[in-house]
């Protein structure tokens, strides 16, 4: 089967979109099938779209629905998406409209979607591979904390950096952030942190096996986010062994748990400074994050997401 992946992140990117418009492609083929990736729909002989972001993708989606009526199209949600375009943004709407199926990346982001959608949606966990440096022990010269991500609002990247400024002189905290800056303005934050934040380092944009490197050197992980669908971050610190302090927003709810004990409210400086003072210094409360991030592990064997998808196109070939 011919089957193209749209996404609007650029080629270029390690983040977002264009991981997961990757990693697909290699299941996909994989699994037999012919693969292309583009930011739009340009009229090419397609058996099969998938298209990532519904609103963002509308016009793939229209143009392809519109030269192709009988073959399917599979829209995948972002976390833009779900939070909030689904209320507010028609063409979102419309793209599901379309969808022969829908992928979520998470069980809680069925609440947000009608049920004429609901029913012809599916979760798709997004997998990850636990390498060899991920096995590594982490860094004995200090608590070692990663942040990965792109400096975008969506993300509140600094958070971290913020509360670790709170922490006690006696911490040995230090907050280690990858990603690249989309603004000049973000890279000037984030240089600006690093000259009055002894305990923050700013990495920049860094290839897979540099952000695997830090995360096996890292004692917790932190996802600061205001939205997401299902962060790639996420699945690689838990397949690292790495434990997540999360945001407490939907798209982390829906796969680490409504007990999880690792949970600030987005936002709250003081409340992740007491997650990260709590997690150097108390090893009994370490150790549930990590016992609770193991437990998780299996949610995200590359197998897993394979099965899913051949389950998937069976459903609709």
């Amino acid at each position: 089967m011919k089957i193209g992946i749209v996404t609007p992140a650029p080629a270029q990117s390690r983040y977002g979109n264009r991981v997961t418009a990757l990693r697909w492609a290699r299941i996909l083929k994989k699994l037999g099938h012919r693969v292309t990736i583009d930011q739009n729909y340009s009229g090419k002989q397609l058996d099969l779209l998938i298209a990532l972001h519904a609103r963002r993708s509308f016009t793939s989606i229209e143009r392809f629905h519109r030269e192709h009526p009988d073959s399917p199209i599979i829209v995948a949600l972002t976390g833009t998406d779900l939070y909030p375009d689904l209320s507010v943004n028609q063409l979102a709407r419309k793209s599901l409209d379309l969808a022969s199926r829908i992928v979520v990346l998470q069980p809680k982001a069925m609440e947000e979607l009608r049920v004429r959608w609901r029913e012809k949606a599916r979760v798709i966990y997004q997998s990850a591979a636990r390498s060899v440096v991920s096995q590594a022990a982490p860094s004995r010269r200090g608590f070692n904390v990663c942040v990965i991500g792109h400096l975008r609002p969506v993300k509140d990247p600094f958070r971290a950096a913020m509360a670790a400024r709170l922490l006690p002189p006696s911490s040995r905290v230090r907050v280690f952030q990858i990603g690249g800056a989309m603004t000049e303005r973000a890279a000037a934050r984030a240089r600006e942190e690093e000259r009055i934040n002894p305990r923050y380092r700013w990495l920049g944009e860094q290839p897979p096996w540099r952000v695997r490197s830090v995360l096996a050197e890292s004692r917790v992980c932190v996802l600061s986010s205001r939205i997401e669908g299902g962060a790639n971050a996420l699945g690689e610190a838990i397949v690292a062994g790495v434990p997540v302090l999360a945001s407490r927003i939907p798209g982390s709810v829906g796969i680490l748990g409504e007990s999880y004990p690792g949970y600030f409210e987005a936002g709250d400086t003081s409340g992740l400074a007491e997650l990260l003072a709590r997690a150097e210094t108390d090893s009994k409360f370490l150790r549930t994050l990590e016992q609770h991030c193991e437990n998780l592990m299996q949610l995200f064997k590359p197998a897993r997401e394979e099965e899913a998808w051949a389950t998937l196109l069976d459903e609709i070939s």
